[in-house]
């Protein structure tokens, strides 16, 4: 019998509790059939998960790692809309191929959900004609940086030009600073979270930027993150939140529009980012806009 993987965010021993209620119900949820209403789904904009990956982890299997076990789950959920990468995309040298894949697997799978983001790598050769055939080929609405896994620093100048054809062509760009706990990290794999202080001056250098933090806020937080997100079209998602009440307190260092729902999927359990936006106290319009307002107000000027 199949783990899912152990939830990020869950530090006490009364949100373990609720977690595993949340769970449970969307258990019973399947199995009355996925035409009932999830639990945070809105009847008129459903959830946006800016944060799903399609393929396997290099160094384990995870429950979810199958696309129609993971578009199940979404579903289940009250996902309309999910942000979907390839995990191929960070080890992989063809990211033409990595791209062509993940754009097929999202039209056979996806069921109308899965919006693919293209990967894109300033450090190879052929880079822009990658992203030409994301903007012209494939017509992806954004693309999915990892720089770390990549071998760049945002101070390289091939990422400073990446971000201006990005705006140019009105595409969104996702950064992901991790990808998995240091302590889950494979010995031959271990990788360093990206330094975003670059980013500031060149987001405001940058005009018609869009930009989204993947997996940030275990490591971005403070002074920082505040400089961030203030500096141009700068959003977090919720996936590495961790901390009782933690998007209350998050709230506290950044405006409601600045921040985005991501579940990590299938690395982490989509429960456990769900469980954040029921434990801090929000009003309606704040869990509207995380759940999928602002999200959909980034999707609004991206390419047709």
């Amino acid at each position: 019998m199949s783990v899912e993987p152990k939830p990020c965010g869950i530090s006490s021993l009364a949100s373990r509790r609720e977690f595993l209620k949340a769970a449970a119900f969307g258990a019973s949820m399947a199995v009355f059939g996925a035409g009932a209403t999830p639990a945070l789904a809105s009847e008129s904009g459903g959830i946006t998960d800016v944060n799903v990956s399609l393929g396997r982890w290099p160094v384990r299997r995870m429950p979810l790692d199958e696309p129609d076990r993971l578009v199940a789950k979404l579903r289940s959920r009250g996902v309309v809309q999910a942000w979907t990468g390839s995990l191929e995309g960070l080890l992989h040298k063809n990211l033409a191929a990595v791209n062509e894949r993940l754009a097929e697997d999202c039209r056979r799978h996806g069921r109308g959900r899965l919006l693919p983001f293209g990967s894109i790598n300033p450090s190879l050769p052929e880079w822009q004609e990658d992203l030409r055939h994301c903007v012209e080929v494939h017509r992806f609405k954004g693309i999915r940086l990892h720089p770390n896994y990549h071998g760049y620093r945002l101070d390289n100048p091939a990422f400073a030009r990446l971000l201006q054809l990005a705006a140019r062509h009105r595409l969104i760009v996702q950064v992901s600073l991790v990808m998995e706990d240091e302590r889950m990290m494979h010995p031959l794999l271990r990788v360093e979270p990206v330094d975003t202080k670059p980013l500031v001056e060149l987001a405001r250098q940058t005009p018609g930027l869009r930009l989204v933090l993947l997996n940030a806020l275990r490591t971005l937080r403070g002074e920082p993150l505040r400089k961030l997100t203030s500096a141009a079209d700068i959003c977090v998602e919720i996936s590495m939140l961790e901390g009782v009440g933690a998007i209350a307190s998050l709230l506290e260092q950044v405006p409601s529009d600045r921040v985005v729902f991501g579940s990590h999927s299938p690395l982490f359990y989509f429960e456990a980012a769900e469980l954040k936006l029921k434990e801090s106290p929000l009003t309606q319009e704040q869990l509207r806009r995380i759940r999928f307002a602002n999200a959909q107000r980034l999707l609004s000027t991206s390419p047709v």
